[in-house]
């Protein structure tokens, strides 16, 4: 199976890409890529709970919509003049967590030449499903 990444790219330098945005801030951390996937981890910690102690259905959006928007990113053309934007993010929360780190997969729904929707399923340490997002994004040209 080829690439659907366009872009080339290694995992240190998606680190270095968020690190002065809120990926930064959530201790987001992408751990492996494949032919069709991204995974990210974060930290469920004071970061990214909720008062109650357990991880935040926002905290759960946000690693799904960095790995969505991220991967659209990168199957886009380097020499193109287009940008990813997202334009619909949802999620069901399955399940909660206390500690340790969630793991978020991103796979592709649909890769079209004006919109991708994206899987998102996150688990947790045990690879019990705590949450599955859905995110569709434009593609639109840069201004």
């Amino acid at each position: 199976m080829s690439s659907i990444f366009k872009l080339d790219f290694n995992i240190e330098q998606l680190r270095d890409y968020h690190q002065h945005s809120i990926v930064a801030l959530l201790g987001i951390e992408y751990v492996e890529k494949g032919d069709d996937y991204l995974i990210a981890r974060m930290p469920v910690d004071a970061r990214t709970v909720q008062p109650y102690g357990i991880l935040h259905g926002g905290a759960s959006v946000t690693l799904a919509e960095t790995l969505g928007s991220i991967a659209s990113f990168l199957t886009l053309d380097a020499s193109s003049n287009q940008t990813p934007v997202g334009i619909e993010v949802n999620a069901n929360h399955i399940k909660s967590v206390k500690s340790g780190w969630v793991y978020g997969k991103v796979t592709p729904v649909h890769l079209g030449k004006k919109t991708h929707v994206w899987d998102i399923r996150i688990t947790d340490e045990n690879n019990a499903l705590v949450c599955v997002s859905r995110l569709t994004v434009m593609i639109i040209d840069k201004k």
